[in-house]
């Protein structure tokens, strides 16, 4: 059996396990072996045999290759993923890239009728360097250019996270030039070196508490986050249903008329940038500061023509 034939059989353990926690092995058992025909797509020299000791052995191999625990419950006599919320945010995202992997590869000769996106986030080749700078806590230099500035500075300092948003990739560090904490964009940091000094993580600093009320990437220090009430049109509503802007967002009103709701989040330029792009589908009704600067921004827009 080939690795990627393994690979795909354990892809399909975590999605039975996803789907139905505390499944016995006679319940994963049975899905491997309706699933047998998408297995041998993945590798034809597949044979069906799926035995107690085989998912003993796949257990381990998924720990080891994607740091996913399955343990089984006594109590509920089944097999269950044990993850927390963070890991299995993580765990949500492999299942996603591994399955349009997967996908990619089966519709080889499909390619004319899979267009994907052409732009693509640059800078990720720092990704697996910076990861291990983080881990084991090793301060870093790099060279960054701002978008704003002509020059290419020089930086020293501490990473904590890495953050995603809108296909880029951000490092949340401790810039040593004046300590604080900021973001920097992969794809204007070049020349990463790893250096052996260590660092200590800041006590007083929680990355999750500090982006909690926060869309996009910034994370204002001295703004607290306000109470905001969007009113979006029904048609524009259905897509702010299935892909909510933000973790805080309540649905005040939905019916033929509007899609009213309520986050908690700080008045940032990306929230801003976000909220503009929605045109006239959109209207703020609250807090007045916020109406104001969407307002004043169509104004300025408007002028433009």
């Amino acid at each position: 059996m080939s690795k990627r034939g393994y690979i795909s059989r354990y892809l399909l353990i975590l999605k039975k396990l996803k789907a139905k926690p505390y499944s016995t092995y006679n319940e994963v058992q049975g899905y491997i072996e309706n699933q047998f025909d998408y297995l041998q797509m993945q590798d034809d020299t597949l044979n069906i045999g799926f035995s107690k000791r085989t998912l003993q052995r796949d257990i381990r191999e998924i720990r080891n290759i994607f740091g996913v625990h399955i343990e089984y419950s006594k109590t509920s006599k089944g097999y269950f993923i044990s993850q927390s919320e963070m890991e299995n945010m993580n765990f949500q995202r492999m299942i996603e890239a591994f399955d349009m992997f997967n996908s990619l590869n089966l519709a080889q000769d499909l390619t004319p009728f899979i267009h994907l996106e052409k732009r693509r986030p640059q800078g990720t080749e720092n990704l697996y360097g910076l990861l291990h700078a983080i881990k084991n806590k090793f301060q870093i230099k790099f060279s960054y250019h701002k978008f704003w500035e002509d020059e290419i500075s020089q930086r020293k300092a501490e990473p904590y996270a890495l953050k995603e948003f809108k296909n880029r990739w951000y490092l949340l560090a401790k810039d040593s030039k004046d300590d604080n904490i900021k973001s920097f964009a992969l794809d204007r940091l070049t020349n990463l070196e790893i250096t052996n000094r260590a660092f200590e993580f800041p006590k007083t600093y929680n990355i999750e508490e500090s982006y909690r009320y926060c869309f996009g990437i910034i994370s204002p220090t001295d703004e607290e986050p306000q109470e905001i009430i969007l009113s979006f049109d029904p048609f524009q509503g259905k897509y702010i249903k299935s892909l909510p802007l933000h973790e805080t967002q309540q649905i005040l009103i939905d019916n033929e008329n509007e899609l009213q709701v309520k986050l908690k989040l700080c008045l940032t330029h990306d929230l801003i940038m976000e909220l503009l792009s929605f045109g006239d589908n959109m209207k703020v009704l609250n807090p007045e500061a916020l109406i104001n600067e969407i307002k004043a921004a169509h104004q300025n827009a408007f002028k433009q023509y």
